[in-house]
């Protein structure tokens, strides 16, 4: 996986999840090299709504494509306070824009320090992947 693939105003989790902090609101999506691992995305579906509480580590929802299903994790525990409904009916944006269009969900909270740059993730990607 190119490195330029990896967004450098991004922070990373091992999970493969994406987080952008505005504020004290922290958007989350999935990378690239989860998509390519998991091929066509056929159902997202996100079991959280806006007001409910999320904890760190704990799952949030399930992304389904056609090789396989995956738990979406918190990155950070807070209070969601947006979820992208466009993916219900679009699953395929997230094959299409992942770090755009098909973010998952916005938190209100403080990403943690765990969190891992382009740079430290790209090279997570690399050893993951030999």
């Amino acid at each position: 996986m190119a490195k330029s693939t990896v967004p450098a105003d991004l922070r990373y989790t091992k999970d493969h999840e994406w987080t952008k902090a505005a504020g004290n609101e922290v958007t989350v999506g999935i990378t690239a090299f989860a998509v390519e691992q998991l091929g066509d995305i056929t159902l997202v579906n996100i079991d959280v709504k806006p007001g409910d509480m999320v904890t760190e580590g704990k799952a949030f929802g399930t992304i389904e494509s056609v090789k396989t299903l995956s738990d979406l994790f918190a990155p950070l525990s807070g209070k969601v306070v947006k979820v992208n409904g466009a993916l219900e009916t679009t699953p395929e944006l997230v094959n299409e824009d992942c770090y755009g269009k098909a973010w998952m969900v916005t938190i209100e909270g403080a990403a943690p320090a765990s969190l891992m740059d382009d740079k430290t993730y790209a090279t997570f990607v690399e050893n993951a992947s030999h």
